[in-house]
């Protein structure tokens, strides 16, 4: 059976294409897309899990999303 890992990332509405297709390059695949709140769009992605190097993304990305989310 496959497990699934999964990964939210605020998405720049200037940016779309550029932020989907750079996860896309590290295996994740889009399953929606949703407004939050303060009317922000997060996208939700997943992918097989065990990915291996492809996982070297992970940190950055949340690092990320706590400075997008001012938390930093």
């Amino acid at each position: 059976m496959t497990t699934w890992e999964y990964l939210t990332t605020p998405l720049m509405i200037h940016n779309t294409a550029a932020i989907l297709n750079n996860w896309g390059k590290q295996g994740w695949e889009l399953v929606q897309v949703v407004q939050n709140a303060d009317g922000g769009l997060v996208a939700y992605m997943k992918r097989p899990s065990g990915a291996g190097e492809q996982n070297a993304g992970l940190g950055a990305a949340a690092e990320a999303a706590k400075q997008f989310e001012g938390q930093q």
